[in-house]
């Protein structure tokens, strides 16, 4: 098995300290891409936590059909149309993990029938010309793979351009759905971004991207396939907190996230993923991701100029992005203030003398204390 294999391996699962609790979690994510026979356009999950990449999926395919094409229903889906849909899908999420617009694409497939010395190399970065063309099992196949045995069974296909990408995405059409669809397709992702780049963006780089004990996705692996990049965070822009940088969204999302835990007051979403700019949201549960979807393009209008104004106003002052508070201390920039329709009015607050903490008590003389209150 090569390091590539074994860095993505810890990467996506951890460190295998139990292998019976790591076989049970990877069985659970071992199912293919398949559509509802009841719903045409519809992708099927089987059991708890692959959601975490069928959900986007199922974002971006309906994005593509209900906007980049001229049908009138969403319901009627068939099979030749199906195929096209899902292949051009998984190339958009390929595209948008790309690095720099670098054009370095992979695709990761897994082999049958090979031999030992052959399997030993694992993701070895075999080229393009080399064929794939293996026989691959269905999507809920008979035969099992255990944990190490998949991994030295996959491997890993370079592309340089798009249209040779689009091309072998595809061809290997079937392998989506087959068996191991969902992880294979994962993992094309995690190294067309690179793995440097995603430990780079994540917040706790030891924390793995599948979680070892439940199976669920991580916010990082969502946010990854939503946007392109692994950051932890949903809330808009980066921030500073006890000097620590802490990532977040930084553009307006094509596809739109909602959690219950914002209602919980856990977190909070930022309106890059809130607001997106199609009408299509994965929506969170304490268990599960689905996707909410609407036709009425009024539901994502352009970004209000008071949340602009809003976000350059948490850029200068980091601490009021946290608690929400639009009282400030003067030294904003006017020129920037008006530049952004922001109108800042001078309070000023006495103190009383005789408070507690007042400057009587202190042995000096009382004064105004002037801040700046921002109107978006």
């Amino acid at each position: 098995m090569s390091e590539l294999t074994k860095e993505l391996m810890e990467l996506v699962w951890g460190t295998k300290s139990s292998p019976g609790l790591s076989d049970t979690i990877f069985c659970r994510w071992t199912q293919g891409f398949v559509f509802s026979e009841s719903e045409g356009s519809a992708l099927e999950q089987f059991e708890g936590g692959p959601c975490a990449v069928i959900a986007p999926v199922q974002a971006f395919l309906l994005k593509k059909l209900l906007f980049s094409s001229e049908k009138s229903s969403w319901r009627d889906c068939p099979e030749e149309e199906r195929k096209e849909l899902l292949c051009h899908t998984l190339c958009d999420i390929l595209e948008s993990a790309c690095c720099d617009n670098s054009g370095a694409f992979c695709l990761v497939s897994w082999l049958r029938g090979k031999t030992t010395e052959e399997q030993t190399a694992g993701i070895s970065g075999s080229p393009a010309e080399s064929s794939c063309q293996v026989e691959h099992s269905a999507a809920l196949a008979v035969e099992e793979l255990g944990f190490e045995r998949f991994h030295a069974l996959i491997q890993k296909r370079s592309f340089r351009s798009l249209p040779e990408l689009k091309d072998a995405v595809l061809d290997q059409y079937s392998m989506w759905g087959n068996k191991f669809g969902v992880l294979l397709f994962l993992y094309s992702v995690l190294l067309t971004k690179g793995i440097e780049n995603i430990k780079n963006e994540i917040e706790d780089s030891n924390e793995p991207l599948i979680d070892p004990v439940y199976g669920h996705g991580s916010q990082s692996l969502i946010n990854l396939l939503l946007t392109g990049h692994a950051v932890s965070n949903v809330w808009d822009g980066d921030r500073e907190c006890s000097g620590m940088k802490l990532l977040g969204i930084h553009e307006q999302a094509a596809v739109g996230f909602l959690t219950l835990m914002e209602a919980l007051r856990y977190c909070k979403v930022g309106s890059y993923l809130k607001s997106p700019k199609f009408p299509i949201w994965i929506v969170g549960s304490e268990t599960h991701l689905t996707v909410f979807f609407a036709k009425d393009m009024a539901l994502v209008a352009p970004e209000a100029p008071s949340e602009q104004a809003r976000r350059v106003f948490q850029t200068y002052d980091p601490e009021v992005a946290c608690t929400g508070n639009k009282i400030c201390t003067p030294g904003y920039p006017q020129d920037l203030l008006l530049n952004h329709n922001i109108r800042a009015h001078a309070v000023h607050v006495g103190v009383t003398p005789g408070t507690p903490g007042s400057p009587e008590q202190e042995g000096t003389t009382p004064q105004d204390h002037s801040f700046q209150d921002l109107e978006f």
